[in-house]
């Protein structure tokens, strides 16, 4: 038995060799095809007992990865030899076979690692020294059915000696499979004779080009995976920072220095005994991570996402803490493991660089020609910012933040025996924080006009910025629970830093022209990037993470140099940084009031500009199709108005001149005479509504004349959204059975107004996207959705039966608890009562909102809907039915009551929901 397998314990326990021999010696079977599939039959029963012991222990020591990842290669281990003796002497009896017939069984890849997660596939091979004869060829397919009988997915090859060498020396795939080869079963000469060869004839003289095409099948993997080891739901085995990550690292260097275990990297001087313990430590929390994944999903299941999130936690035994959830823990740990990976990486390939350094060009990182002279004793080594001696760092510990600074200066890359010296001395800095020098140099960097978004994450990587910054230090690999962010906060805020410079460069004047159109005119650039640094400072701290975080700006700025007037900015813009996306995406922006609220908070045109560069980045920097059209216009709106009142002053000046500015503009836009228009509609809906909609609302209004019920759904690019206008004869109950119908028909509402023309017929506009947030396009998709509504309007489609009949998703946002909570402000508008409800996102959840409204016999002027993720933050402006607001105690309890059972889907929304 191969020594690898020593240190697990009670073998036998997991599978029994000689028992499981002799119950298949004493198998009887009238021919050879049932008596291999009784075979196969006890085999399985010895798999599905096997896996169910690993995977016992593995929940009484949850932490064991590489015990469980032994175990599972072991237990198949002795199946295959079990069922190789089997085959041979039952099955397809040969006492003498010729030296053609000779026949090696060996594993290959993770499995000939000694490595296998609970439901990984089976790699194997078949070696023969030439071509197969028959007998080999019935051995083979019959083991082979035999392990698809037994449930097993399997990687097989059947190669002779010379095919095995071709097929390596032209495919990497298989040169990386065979370089992990592992004898299993069978002729020990032959697989002697093979690994023999494969080290002569493959990798004798190819290491360079391995090594560069195993490097180039990293990066295409990370770049499929989401490039960031701070994804919030990463893959354990092909993720950056994965498992994948660390057995490249095993392949390179086996094929570079023909090491035989991880542990004689260290013999070779590719890592120290402390990064070895790292690489384990690593290595060990991902397999017991990977092997829990594997036996939750009861398949090979390797993305770790929400709601595995949570079990593994619970397994792995982590516990709450204030402010911060088990889950968040124990996500927080596996981000610093991968965080780690990424750190062995670094210096790893700076070694190999090294050594085949004369031979070309360096790994994975291009050539920088210019040789900058002022270095402040730093080197360079071929292009490279390095150090001239090993205690560099110790003599001045303010070079740890200049090292960082002079990279950023000069555009140099960091050399990773740097970075690892950095790494190892990064404390020293924590004795110097208050330094006025360091703080400088700290802030060229956050600051630079270069690439701060780059030397920023290198610093991090370093562990620098943390030991520098120890506020920063604790977010590092803190992770949010939620389906919203994408990134760790640490991840978050460096991106947030770098598209901050991209706007300021002008890179991104196509998505925010107005922030790129106000940055110049910001009196304090400074105070805008600390702002940006110190957003999310106190995330994972328990209480108000703004109201913390305002906190610590008032006792970092000054240490950053910042001025007392700068420092007060940047802790309100802290204090209130989510203030404008708040007020943006759950506030009628058309209610006046709304924005004296708004601006009674923002008071100066400064912190204004300076808030809304902040929310577009913060938003930015969540992840991936986050931001849109419809939210850079809602800010925007909100931008123009408040600036206007910041201006002018709190006189509601201009309302009635705005008024009539769009009813004139109504007029040239048409050509006509608009006055019929015009008297239909009340001031609100001219206050409300944008030009360009007015213009299609006319348009449409005059085109079906005295229809008593028209639908129309137009795409909308400025919004990103689909734009469906509903012109109808006015009832009770109108809203919830449109918001129905747009449901039925696949739609997600982001916006709506509801308006009444003074001869009673609702015109009533929508701003509708598709699941993933982009605008209905199809002409089939927004004709069943003007026929839906218009059915449903009709009554001619029972509503409820269509909605139960949509078979619902099943949400991702399951994996959340989210409690349902109703907020009522009288005070928030002067003519409406404001409801906002917030409440798990699931489908329909507007529709039986708007229905509750319906059976408290309220009125909707107009709802705002924000989707943050898994939390859902509908916003209704109502009144009574004679249009006054809603005042009475019993009154609000009993509609607050009806919506908190709209929300989570009880009493009559239970059937529905």
């Amino acid at each position: 038995m191969s020594g690898r397998f020593d240190s697990i314990p009670h073998r036998r326990a997991i599978v029994d060799r000689r028992a499981l021999a002799d119950d298949l010696a004493a198998l009887d079977a009238p021919d050879t095809m049932r008596l291999r599939q009784a075979a196969a039959l006890r085999l399985k029963q010895a798999l599905e007992d096997g896996r169910a012991e690993i995977a016992r222990r593995l929940l009484d020591h949850p932490a064991k990865g590489h015990e469980s990842a032994a175990s599972g290669a072991f237990l198949m281990d002795q199946l295959l030899r079990t069922l190789w003796d089997f085959t041979l002497t039952r099955l397809y009896p040969n006492s003498n076979p010729s030296t053609a017939e000779r026949m090696t069984l060996i594993a290959v890849g993770g499995y000939g690692r000694g490595e296998m997660a609970p439901h990984s596939d089976v790699d194997i091979g078949f070696i023969t020294p030439w071509k197969q004869t028959g007998w080999s060829e019935q051995v083979i397919e019959s083991m082979l059915y035999s392990l698809w009988d037994m449930g097993l997915k399997v990687g097989h090859s059947s190669r002779s000696l010379d095919e095995m060498v071709r097929e390596a020396r032209g495919d990497i795939t298989v040169r990386t499979a065979l370089l992990e080869a592992r004898y299993i079963w069978g002729d020990t000469a032959l697989y002697d004779e093979a690994a023999a060869r494969f080290k002569a004839e493959i990798q004798n003289g190819s290491a360079r080009d391995f090594i560069a095409q195993k490097l180039a099948e990293r990066d295409e993997r990370h770049r499929k995976m989401g490039d960031s080891r701070y994804v919030v739901e990463p893959n354990v085995k092909e993720g950056k920072g994965g498992l994948r990550d660390l057995h490249t690292l095993f392949w390179i260097g086996k094929y570079a220095h023909g090491v035989r275990e991880p542990a004689d990297l260290v013999e070779v001087g590719l890592l120290t005994k402390l990064e070895y313990r790292q690489f384990r430590r690593a290595e060990n929390f991902l397999w017991a991570v990977r092997c829990h994944l594997h036996n939750l999903a009861g398949r090979g299941e390797d993305r770790l996402t929400f709601d595995y999130q949570r079990e593994i936690a619970e397994r792995m035994r982590y516990a709450d803490r204030p402010g911060k959830s088990k889950v968040e823990r124990f996500m927080h740990f596996y981000f610093l493991q991968a965080k780690m990976v990424g750190d062995l990486t670094g210096v790893f390939l700076a070694h190999l660089d090294e050594k085949f350094a004369a031979r070309g060009s360096r790994f994975g990182l291009p050539r920088i020609r210019r040789s900058p002279r002022k270095l402040k004793g730093f080197v360079l080594d071929r292009g490279r910012l390095a150090l001239p001696s090993d205690d560099f760092f110790r003599e001045d510990p303010v070079r740890l933040v200049e090292l960082f600074q002079l990279a950023d200066l000069h555009g140099l890359e960091v050399h990773p025996l740097a970075m690892r010296a950095a790494n190892r001395d990064a404390k020293l800095i924590a004795d110097w924080r208050d330094d006025p020098r360091a703080n400088a140099l700290f802030m060229d960097v956050l600051t630079s006009p270069r690439d701060p978004e780059t030397v920023l994450r290198w610093m991090n990587e370093a562990g620098v910025f943390g030991q520098f910054v120890p506020d920063f230090g604790r977010v590092v690999a803190q992770m949010q629970f939620d389906m919203y962010h994408h990134f760790t906060v640490d991840e978050h805020t460096i991106r947030a830093v770098g598209l901050l410079n991209r706007i300021e460069k002008g890179d991104l004047k196509e998505d925010h022209p107005l922030a790129s159109g106000i940055l110049d005119q910001v009196a304090s650039r400074r105070a805008l990037y600390v702002s940006v640094l110190l957003h999310d400072i106190a995330k994972g701290r328990g209480g108000d993470h703004s109201v913390i975080g305002a906190e610590i700006a008032l006792k970092l700025c000054p240490r950053f140099g910042l001025t007392a007037a700068e420092t007060e900015t940047v802790s309100w813009l802290v204090r209130y940084h989510l203030l404008m996306s708040a007020t943006a995406f759950k506030r009628d922006l058309s209610d006046f009031k709304t924005i004296l609220d708004f601006t009674a908070v923002v008071q100066s045109p400064q912190r204004l500009m300076m808030l809304l560069i902040l929310t577009v980045v913060d938003i930015r920097a969540v992840g991936p199709g986050v931001w849109n059209g419809w939210k850079r216009q809602l800010l925007t709106n909100l931008f123009d108005s408040a600036e206007e009142v910041l201006r002018l002053g709190h006189k509601q000046k201009g309302r009635g001149e705005r008024i009539a500015a769009k009813q004139a503009a109504l007029g040239d836009a048409l050509g006509a005479d608009v006055g019929d228009f015009v008297r239909r509609l009340a001031d609100p809906y001219w206050v409300a509504e944008p030009e360009d909609v007015i213009e299609r609302n006319a348009r449409f209004i005059a085109r079906v004349g005295n229809a008593q019920l028209s639908v129309e759904a137009t795409v909308y690019p400025d919004r990103g959204a689909t734009l469906v206008t509903v012109y109808a004869a006015d009832h009770a109950g109108l809203f919830y059975r449109i918001a129905g119908a747009i449901h039925a028909a696949g739609g997600n509402i982001i916006d709506a107004r509801i308006h009444t023309t003074r001869d009673g017929m609702a015109l009533d506009n929508f701003l509708v996207q598709d699941p993933l947030g982009r605008p209905f396009d199809d002409p089939g998709q927004l004709a069943r959705i003007e026929t839906g509504i218009a059915e449903a309007l009709a009554n001619r489609a029972k509503l409820t039966e269509r909605l139960a009949a949509k078979p619902l998703p099943r949400l991702r946002a399951d994996a959340f608890t989210i409690e349902p909570n109703v907020l009522i402000d009288n005070k928030a508008s002067n003519r409406f009562t404001v409801i906002e409800v917030q409440a798990r996102d699931r489908p329909a959840l507007l529709h039986h909102l708007a229905y509750a409204l319906f059976q408290s016999k309220v009125t909707i002027h107009s709802a705002h809907v924000a989707t943050y993720g898994e939390r859902a933050v509908d916003t209704f402006y109502v009144t009574d039915l004679t249009g006054d607001k809603i005042t009475a105690v019993l009154r609000l309890k009993s509609l607050e009551r009806r919506l908190l059972d709209a929300a989570t889907g009880l009493g009559e929304f239970a059937s529905a929901a």
